[in-house]
């Protein structure tokens, strides 16, 4: 699975012209889920969302965590992160899970992820998203659990 994160000061998830979704400071991140990945990892990829430490300490370091500054984090299916872009001008999508793989998986992470943290918000899977943000830094890193 492919978490692909920026640091935000804030995010929102508008959906047929309603915000369905917002957090202030933060974490967007948008959310991959390829052929083969399994539910039994989303604990560990959310613990590394909210332990990857990004967020500036005293010292003006990326230092700490989402869960050291009371963060929000919000999550946004996103399925052409799994997209093969090796060669030619038109990406493929066959390393992606299918859709009915990729909702159950968005499903359980968001069962997941409200469980560990109470400040999540998330995207739609399957739908027509306006993911409006202000990328902090800016700071994104692309982050993968096989």
């Amino acid at each position: 699975m492919i978490g692909l994160i920026q640091r935000v000061r804030s995010a929102r998830v508008v959906i047929e012209d309603v915000e369905t979704a917002k957090i202030d400071r933060g974490n967007l991140v948008l959310v991959g889920f390829r052929a083969g990945d399994r539910a039994a990892r989303i604990p560990r990829f959310v613990q590394r969302l909210l332990d990857y430490r990004i967020f500036a300490d005293d010292q003006g370091r990326m230092n700490l965590s989402l869960r050291e500054v009371g963060g929000g984090l919000l999550l946004v299916p996103q399925f052409t992160l799994a997209a093969n872009t090796d060669s030619g001008n038109r990406p493929s999508f066959t390393p992606a899970a299918t859709p009915d793989e990729g909702r159950a998986l968005f499903d359980e992470l968001k069962i997941v992820a409200a469980e560990a943290w109470p400040r999540t918000g998330f995207g739609t899977f399957g739908a027509d998203m306006q993911v409006h943000l202000a990328n902090d830094g800016p700071v994104t890193f692309w982050l993968e659990v096989d």
